[in-house]
């Protein structure tokens, strides 16, 4: 099974680019058994209706197979070993 990993962020956040950094990192070491997705929710409605249905109230956020994993950028290291975790 493959684990879904979508990253939370907006276009004026700064720390944003390190957590999307960390997931397509983590995904150029696990491959496809991860699926990563950086959703920017000040680009679309449907994206910013994605953050409210998670009831993210900061970015950058993680989230991993629907529930919430990291608020705020992980360490690389971090974000990979919570995948490995999963495998």
């Amino acid at each position: 099974m493959v684990i879904k990993v979508e990253v939370f962020s907006t276009n004026s956040c700064p720390h944003c680019p390190a957590a999307i950094d960390a997931a397509q990192k983590a995904k150029s070491k696990l491959g496809d058994a991860i699926d990563v997705e950086s959703v920017k929710i000040d680009e679309s409605p449907e994206n910013r209706q994605r953050a409210i249905d998670y009831q993210i109230m900061a970015v950058p956020t993680i989230v991993i197979d629907g529930e919430i994993a990291f608020i705020g950028a992980p360490a690389e290291t971090e974000l990979i070993e919570k995948l490995e975790s999963m495998l």
